[in-house]
């Protein structure tokens, strides 16, 4: 037993205290892999190691290496306070914001980059709406992002050829996903700054696309004879045809556009019903906006007025 008490004490003298509060110290075991928890009271302390929930049952005054080590310190002042390292927040880095006309944007990999410092579980996209000659190829999607924690954020993103660049207008349900991510993404990172993505058109940020060149013989130079025949040769342009009352006929305007699809109606009641917003708000909304009925809306009318409610409060 000596022996024992012995070999305890020579190996506390090894020992690294840690204090945490008045009461409360961690003394690291004899590998320094792992640090066992010391509670101290008024006239005793109790150790979270095997060797003293052992001994203790048989005697009272048993103390382990830990506490011996924890002794031995309090006097020669070689308790070392604990020091609280604060976790890097995430950050969002500020090449992913794009100026344009004075306002700012994200772009798309910046804001996924912020969403996994934060922590993803898995992103789900879903397919409401294929692009089809029916619907005017409009096409939405919904995405659901899970972060680690359990959050789950959940919007919708559309893709027309009316709502996005040229460049990417072969690739309308692609677009429909991304902006539908980006919409999540921003729900769950918190970001107010909308994405690049979600714009209209992208001819500010990806260039105007450049006027195709001249081919050479557009080019060739054309003697002022050869312009004064061609001139004479030219037809005359007729008047437009008017009708009984002397007006110009009119062009055919959006009523003449299909109605807005199935889809677009559930992206509209799960977009008020998220946003809070009563069926006779959305109703007086698209009056306001479009002077008619929520199910007389046209597909891009559609579209632009589900854009307004998820920008709605």
């Amino acid at each position: 037993m000596a022996n024992q008490d012995a070999k305890r004490n020579e190996k506390a003298q090894r020992l690294k205290v840690i204090q945490v509060n008045a009461d409360t110290f961690f003394v690291e075991s004899s590998g320094g892999q792992i640090a066992y928890r010391i509670q101290c009271h008024t006239d005793s302390c109790t150790c979270a190691c095997g060797d003293y929930a052992r001994n203790i049952k048989t005697d009272p005054d048993f103390k382990c290496k830990h506490i011996i080590a924890l002794m031995d310190s309090i006097p020669d002042g070689e308790i070392e306070p604990v020091r609280y390292l604060n976790k890097q927040k995430p950050r969002l880095k500020e090449s992913a914001i794009i100026q344009i006309d004075g306002k700012n944007f994200v772009n798309y990999s910046g804001l996924l980059d912020l969403a996994h410092q934060i922590g993803i579980d898995r992103i789900e996209v879903e397919t409401l709406q294929l692009p089809t000659k029916d619907n005017d190829n409009f096409a939405i999607c919904r995405a659901t992002v899970v972060s680690k924690t359990g959050g789950t954020f959940i919007d919708v993103g559309d893709a027309g050829p009316h709502n996005c660049n040229s460049k990417v207008a072969k690739h309308l349900l692609r677009l429909a996903s991304t902006r539908s991510i980006a919409r999540a993404l921003r729900a769950m990172t918190n970001i107010g700054m909308t994405c690049l993505e979600e714009l209209d058109g992208l001819d500010d940020v990806i260039g105007k696309e450049k006027p195709k060149a001249k081919s050479k013989t557009a080019l060739k130079k054309v003697s002022p004879a050869k312009k004064a025949e061609k001139k004479t040769e030219e037809p005359k342009q007729q008047a437009p045809a008017a009708t009984n009352s002397g007006e110009q006929k009119p062009e055919p305007d959006a009523e003449n556009l299909p109605a807005m699809s199935e889809a677009q109606r559930r992206a509209i009641a799960n977009l008020s019903r998220r946003r809070g917003i009563s069926l006779e708000d959305v109703e007086n909304m698209a009056d306001k906006l479009y002077a008619k009925k929520l199910d007389a809306l046209t597909i891009p009318e559609a579209s632009a007025f589900i854009r307004e409610l998820q920008t709605a409060a």
